[in-house]
């Protein structure tokens, strides 16, 4: 694809937005110096993620760091104030085609949303690539890097259901953003592997908590002053179940209940081997991160470019395992934390 120069001009709004972002990529990109002694430009690489402040987006983004720095490339890294930040995205964007790179790795907040910025990098011959989440449709980007969803939620909604045995469910569900892709195909499969459908009476009660520890702790304890017969919790991720697991133990219900997650950083698998939560399904950002620079080096130096979904993996971390699903327990999660390797997961 021929790469046009030419950017068009950008609205005071947004050139103010725009160099805001640029302050914070100064702090986390990599090496912004030209090669030494004159020679090629070094390859440049674009990183937006949903948040800075999630652990899981921080994980990535010293991934791709990492993977940059070994590659010789220069990583610009930014991000959305909040999940579900599109308009803070697509200036990130924006700023990433005016600053020339080769590559755009973006965890879309909307997966709609944000579809006229990438189509606008690609036309200028920019490769983009999606971790995490896939746009809507999948095919608006060159390629996928992420976790299945949908098998994770099920892996999660299938061992909690196990573990109730023949206890009838009580359950709630402590969703993501509202019209998130990924909090819908976790949902989804959460309701398949638990075996139940979205109008059943076993929901006792759910709420949308933005990926939030304190707005899940907080939509927790309204859902308990409601009713108390709670034995199964469903949760987008970590930080949820983290919130949901306190406002539980507030209650002395923690005996009773039973949460799982998906997520499967170091503090979640910690969290688990401390009975905070039964179960997590560990996704793997590092993975995304590193596929997503290699990626992006080899579609800059020989034009070959990626295509289609990969998924990166997901497996279910639990001292509790059940017959019927494979499981490791939290020593083995302990030692794979997101794909870091032993020396983070101490």
């Amino acid at each position: 694809m021929a790469r046009h120069h030419t950017v068009r001009a950008r609205q005071g709004a947004t050139l103010l937005l725009v160099g805001a972002l640029l302050l914070g990529a100064a702090a986390c990109g990599g090496g912004q110096d030209s090669d030494e002694g004159g020679g090629t430009q070094k390859v440049t690489i674009g990183l937006v993620t949903k948040t800075e402040t999630n652990p899981f987006f921080v994980t990535m983004r010293k991934a791709a760091q990492d993977a940059a720095r070994k590659s010789g490339a220069e990583l610009i890294a930014l991000a959305g104030k909040f999940d579900g930040d599109n308009e803070g995205q697509v200036a990130a964007v924006e700023s990433l085609i005016a600053r020339d790179v080769q590559g755009i790795l973006i965890t879309p907040s909307n997966t709609t949303g944000i579809l006229g910025a990438i189509a606008e990098a690609r036309r200028q011959g920019i490769l983009v690539i999606a971790l995490d989440t896939a746009t809507e449709p999948a095919d608006a980007v060159d390629a996928t890097y992420a976790t299945d969803n949908f098998k994770a939620g099920r892996l999660q909604g299938a061992y909690v259901r196990a573990v109730l045995a023949d206890r009838a469910p009580e359950l709630i569900m402590l969703d993501g953003t509202e019209g998130s892709s990924v909090s819908r195909q976790r949902h989804d499969g959460f309701l398949a592997g638990f075996g139940i459908e979205d109008d059943s009476p076993a929901i006792r009660g759910r709420a949308n908590t933005n990926g939030d520890r304190n707005l899940a702790q907080t939509a927790t304890e309204n859902l308990l002053q409601r009713s108390t017969d709670v034995n199964s919790v469903y949760t987008i991720n970590e930080p949820v179940a983290d919130g949901a697991s306190a406002a539980i133990a507030a209650r002395d219900l923690t005996r009773q209940v039973t949460i799982g997650t998906i997520d499967g950083g170091c503090d979640g698998v910690r969290a688990v081997k401390a009975g905070k939560y039964a179960a997590t399904v560990m996704q793997f950002p590092v993975r995304m991160a590193d596929r997503g620079v290699t990626a992006v080096t080899e579609f800059a130096e020989s034009g070959k470019e990626p295509s289609g979904f990969t998924d990166t993996g997901t497996e279910l971390i639990t001292d509790q395992p059940v017959r019927g699903l494979a499981s490791h327990d939290t020593d083995w999660g302990l030692q794979r934390c997101w794909g870091q390797g032993a020396s983070n997961g101490s």
